[in-house]
């Protein structure tokens, strides 16, 4: 791949993880100001409601979704043009803000972009099901093997500790469900590229 292409290709990945960097960069109070916070969102602050998928507890917490991010990206990124990828990532996050809002009322605030990774790999799994069906069913068997260990256990062991607080694992499927609505909507409407 030319490197122009490969450029373009990775340019919403790039940007998303730029976003996180610049956060993470502006620190604790940054994040504080800026992540999921059901008082403030009640009290008109919005912009929380997407802001807070963009910070982290923290290095550790950063890098884990860094990671995740690049290689949901590598798996299942040429799945969907860039329009549908944004209106997937935007269903992830509403899915995700209204499933917290509403199903997990005691939960105070909330950071991190793996609930919405979680979105884009379930996404993908639509999205590349017709053309590459051994590596979707792969990708999405470990997928379900997660998110129901999450639900019946927990988080994945040592995850906690690794990201420095507590996993809402509820984020993980919320947007997985959000994602893989999205990405059935428009696998049906556009022809899966080749792998990246």
């Amino acid at each position: 791949m030319q490197r122009k292409a490969l450029l373009a290709a990775w340019a919403l990945p790039a940007t998303i993880g730029l976003i996180a960097t610049v956060l993470l960069i502006l620190g604790d109070d940054a994040a504080l100001r800026l992540r999921y916070d059901r008082a403030a969102v009640a009290s008109g602050q919005f912009l929380r409601l997407v802001s807070g998928h963009g910070v982290h507890l923290g290095p550790a917490h950063y890098l884990m979704n860094i990671a995740g991010l690049a290689l949901t990206w590598y798996l299942v990124g040429a799945a969907f043009s860039l329009v549908h990828w944004l209106l997937i990532i935007a269903a992830s996050i509403v899915l995700i803000d209204l499933g917290l809002w509403f199903l997990i009322p005691g939960l105070a605030w909330y950071v991190g972009l793996s609930g919405l990774l979680h979105g884009m790999l379930a996404a993908g799994i639509a999205g590349i099901w017709r053309t590459r069906r051994l590596e979707a069913m792969i990708i999405a068997a470990v997928l379900v093997v997660k998110l129901g260990y999450e639900a019946l256990v927990g988080p994945l062991p040592g995850s906690a500790a690794t990201a420095g607080g507590n996993v809402v694992t509820e984020a993980h499927l919320l947007g997985a469900l959000g994602g893989f609505a999205a990405g059935m909507l428009f696998s049906n409407r556009v022809r899966p590229e080749a792998s990246i």
